[in-house]
């Protein structure tokens, strides 16, 4: 974990919470580590109190679970929850970009372009990790752009869990190139202001995740059948 300077002021678990969920969606805290809270009071210079609240605050978010005699660990995303997941998204970020679109005037137009001029580099790069962040900004601009507070809280609950999966897709060769294309039909959509079009446009970037993901899953599959059998 990097230097973090100790909480101070209102609101201290509230900032904790913060703080633990970023350790989780950057994968300091990676599914199923137990969480040491020891550690992270005298790293953050604060009492066990506003740590314990905080991770209250988590376990009803679904990020963490609380195990009797133990302690809190990460809750590990199974394929079956990602599979679940994923069309849902699909289905709330499709609703948020209509709206965004709609709701974008010429100033949110320039950031839209801005933020994919971001995204533009990191793929130029490929660089999994800044692509995966500039994505994140960009999604969740859209999210408040749409200007929805029920479509942003259903989505903003549901995006955690898609964040634990920190971008795992995106290792598949390939994939960055094929997602930075279908950012430039959603933002060419968008930029046009046809909402219909950008809908569409996000819901299939969402689901063609999903399919990555899935073939990411079956090579790395067989990758460990291969070096099971090779170790025998």
């Amino acid at each position: 974990m990097s230097d973090i300077i100790p909480i101070r002021g209102y609101s201290l678990h509230d900032q904790v919470a913060e703080r633990v969920r970023g350790l989780i969606f950057d994968a300091a805290l990676a599914p199923g580590d137990w969480i040491d809270e020891l550690a992270l009071c005298e790293r953050w210079e604060i009492s066990r109190t506003p740590l314990r609240e905080a991770l209250k605050v988590l376990v009803a978010e679904g990020l963490v679970e609380l195990v009797p005699r133990r302690g809190c660990r990460v809750v590990a995303m199974t394929h079956a929850d990602a599979d679940a997941l994923f069309p849902i998204m699909a289905l709330l970020e499709g609703r948020c970009a209509f709206e965004a679109t709609r709701n974008a005037g010429s100033g949110e137009q320039q950031e839209l372009k801005r933020l994919h001029q971001t995204l533009e580099r990191a793929a130029a790069a490929n660089d999994i990790d800044a692509y995966y962040k500039a994505n994140h900004v960009f999604h969740s601009y859209v999210q408040t752009l749409a200007n929805n507070r029920w479509l942003d809280r259903v989505t903003g609950d549901l995006r955690r869990f898609v964040r634990m999966l920190r971008g795992r897709q995106l290792a598949l060769p390939g994939r960055i190139s094929a997602s930075i294309s279908e950012h430039r039909v959603l933002l060419a959509a968008m930029l046009d202001g046809d909402a219909a079009r950008a809908e569409r446009a996000m819901h299939d970037h969402l689901i063609t995740q999903h399919a990555a993901l899935k073939q990411l899953r079956k090579i790395e599959a067989k990758a460990s059948r291969n070096n099971h059998g090779n170790a025998r």
